[in-house]
């Protein structure tokens, strides 16, 4: 018994367009990722500071490295490999990139 393809399928233009739709919902999926990333990392600076209190500014520089590295790793999974624009973008301190071991 062999197995084949649905009629729908058997012509390479249409297995092509089930391939570029499948395609093109991973690109959407992974832009949307790297659109909360930068979210997280704009959220996680804005608290960073915003903080008048000393004693929190361990827990909160290391939750903006921690934001910032999970950024990194999606642009990266983009495909955009050189960060030096966004981290002038988003103004990171250098505190954070020595967290990341950037600097």
């Amino acid at each position: 018994m062999s197995l084949r393809p649905p009629s729908g399928l058997t012509g390479s233009s249409a297995a092509e367009a089930a391939f570029d739709a499948l395609g093109h919902e991973i690109l959407a999926e992974k832009a949307a990722a790297l659109g909360r990333a930068g979210h997280r990392v704009e959220e996680t600076l804005a608290r960073l500071r915003d903080n008048g209190e000393e004693e929190r500014r361990p827990q909160l520089l290391k939750q903006a490295a921690e934001a910032v590295h999970a950024y990194f790793i999606q642009r990266e999974l983009c495909g955009l490999r050189k960060h030096e624009a966004v981290i002038r973008e988003y103004n990171i301190p250098k505190a954070v990139l020595v967290r990341l071991g950037a600097m």
